[in-house]
């Protein structure tokens, strides 16, 4: 028996979980358009992003989630996102080893700053740096609110992929 796949999903974890990478990569397969919540909260400009104001970042989100199939990304865990967890088909956590999120975040800094991978935003040292404090907090603190949420208001359409083995192994 062939396995449905959900037309709106919707990927959180942490900076460097492969949020982006598992999304295109079904946006791809499935032919699903993907967003990342990044770019619903920054206005993207060569001089510097800009915040979008809360109510024109809650309206551009409420646009996609009112679209037939849509593939969201983000680390975001805040209630304007809840409206894409309530109209998500499937939940993804993606609950890389810590570890191995850090190696990619280093990675992803040394490619992007070589020019081999694209960023959304100025490759600097000072988001570099964030990127391990927002990995820890996340970890420390986001983490175990989420699990609890997603799990009690969610879980009937929540899974958790820990590697790309499991990843596989859901979507084939």
């Amino acid at each position: 028996m062939r396995r449905i796949i959900p037309k709106k999903i919707h990927i959180i974890g942490c900076v460097g979980s492969g949020k982006t990478t598992l999304a295109r990569n079904l946006s791809h397969q499935f032919h699903i358009p993907f967003y990342e919540l990044d770019n619903v909260v920054w206005m993207r400009n060569e001089s510097g992003d800009i915040k979008r104001p809360n109510e024109e970042r809650d309206k551009l989100l409420g646009t996609i989630i009112r679209s037939d199939a849509w593939i969201i990304e983000g680390a975001h865990f805040h209630n304007w996102v809840f409206q894409s967890f309530d109209h998500a088909d499937l939940i993804i956590f993606l609950d890389t080893n810590d570890s191995k999120r850090k190696f990619r975040i280093i990675k992803r800094f040394v490619r992007q700053k070589l020019g081999f991978e694209k960023a959304n935003y100025k490759p600097t040292f000072k988001i570099f740096k964030d990127m391990f404090k927002w990995n820890t907090n996340f970890e420390n603190q986001i983490k175990p609110e989420l699990i609890n949420t997603l799990s009690q208001q969610y879980k009937d359409k929540l899974i958790t992929l820990r590697d790309n083995i499991e990843i596989h192994k859901y979507f084939n």
